[in-house]
């Protein structure tokens, strides 16, 4: 069992930054943030393996950068260039185990965070 406890949601401007951390209770081997916003489904935002190997979804590359604590168990988004249609719920995610699907995808994730509100205003 893996606990994934989010922080740094909140309200910016467009053009502002925010930085998201995630918490995890143990060490695992892919980690991800998703976001969804309402009406939406879940979508994949970027992902990053226990190597640093990362995924960006093209909406957000050159704008946002994952990265991972391995000695903390941490994981991070750095929000820059925010847009208001980056408004929604984020999520981590993690899993244990190597997988063949895709690293953007919502199944290849068992474990699952409660989320922070980000809000970009224009």
């Amino acid at each position: 069992q893996v606990r994934l406890v989010e922080s740094g949601g909140g309200s910016v401007q467009a053009g502002g930054s925010l930085r998201l951390s995630c918490a995890a209770s143990r060490s695992t081997y892919y980690m991800g943030w998703f976001r969804q916003a309402p009406g939406k489904e879940r979508e994949g935002v970027a992902a990053i393996g226990r190597t640093d190997i990362t995924n960006y979804a093209e909406s957000v590359k050159g704008r946002f950068t994952i990265s991972r604590d391995n000695t903390k168990n941490t994981l991070y988004l750095q929000m820059d260039s925010l847009k208001p249609e980056d408004t929604a719920m984020y999520y981590c995610a993690a899993s244990l185990w190597p997988s063949g699907t895709q690293a953007l995808e919502v199944g290849r994730y068992n474990y699952w965070g409660q989320g922070t509100q980000v809000t970009v205003s224009s």
